[in-house]
């Protein structure tokens, strides 16, 4: 089987085992926002086209690819939910010479009754399960970060957090931007960036002080992204470590953002460990046995 985790701006594809061992594998940059005209089949088959060649027939597509903005929206599943559930509400999509399917990503509402989704995230926890003992509290960190609580082996709720895209627009689009420069990361100014979050004022406040511990000699212009960084991955995990204090939190993604948001729980005074960066294949060879191929 092939299987694609194919998002907003990236595209990785794995040629798997029936065991779900990897085969061989490619990514590219043809995330479904450089993708001109709707060209997803197109794209799809010059990706993969030797594969299909070689004999492949299945393939199973996860994250925005399935989204509004994608190929063909597949409607989400509802929490609770787990493999199975997502495994039988796989759409169909039109394609010469292989069974194409998408998973269709999940919704549920945080504490307060406000609507929650994901796409492509749902199949890193499928993938994890096992490691996680099929209960326990995950965090996949990245653009949008999430953190998802799991019992008997399903995904039960789930919150966001804009973390990495508010960073990005923070460095990118505003004053506090003019001051930095890149550089090497510094542990000890992201380190203070947490610590921060933990202060009396607030984000906004906090935010505005990115900029002026710059501009007296606090840290310099190349230590200010892993201040803000800090600041934000810091404001973030309060928000979640509060309501489970003591538990470890599973870790799911990039290594580098895992080392990041490994190092801050630490300091948090909370415990995390770091999970298989791959479980999104394992978790999609997962939910395909539960499809129903031709």
């Amino acid at each position: 089987m092939i299987v694609v985790d194919w998002g907003t701006s990236s595209f990785r594809t794995f040629r798997i085992a029936a065991d779900g061992a990897i085969l061989d594998r490619r990514s590219s940059a043809n995330g479904i926002m450089h993708v001109p005209g709707g060209r997803f089949a197109e794209t799809l088959r010059e990706q993969i086209g030797d594969w299909l060649d070689a004999g492949e027939s299945r393939v199973l597509l996860a994250g925005m690819i399935g989204s509004r903005q994608g190929w063909k929206e597949a409607p989400y599943v509802a929490c609770p939910a787990g493999a199975a559930e997502l495994g039988a509400a796989l759409v169909d999509v039109p394609f010469d010479g292989a069974q194409v399917k998408l998973v269709p990503g999940m919704n549920g509402v945080d504490a307060s009754g406000v609507a929650e989704v994901m796409r492509g995230e749902e199949t890193q926890i499928v993938g994890a399960l096992a490691a996680m003992g099929g209960d326990g509290l995950a965090c996949l960190p990245g653009t949008h970060s999430k953190w998802v609580r799991v019992e008997n082996g399903r995904i039960v709720r789930f919150t966001s957090h804009m973390t990495g895209e508010v960073f990005s627009a923070l460095r990118e689009h505003t004053i506090l931007g003019r001051m930095m420069k890149d550089g090497a990361p510094n542990e000890a100014a992201f380190i203070a960036g947490v610590a921060r979050s933990a202060e009396p004022g607030g984000a906004l406040h906090h935010l505005f002080g990115v900029r002026t511990q710059t501009l007296f000699g606090k840290f310099t212009e190349t230590d200010g992204p892993s201040y803000l960084s800090g600041l934000l991955i810091g404001h973030e995990l309060r928000a979640e470590l509060g309501s489970v204090p003591g538990e470890t939190v599973h870790l799911i993604g990039a290594p580098e953002l895992v080392a990041l948001y490994k190092s801050a729980i630490a300091a948090c005074g909370a415990k995390a460990v770091s999970l298989d960066a791959e479980a999104s294949v394992r978790g999609l060879a997962i939910i395909g046995e539960h499809a129903q191929w031709r």
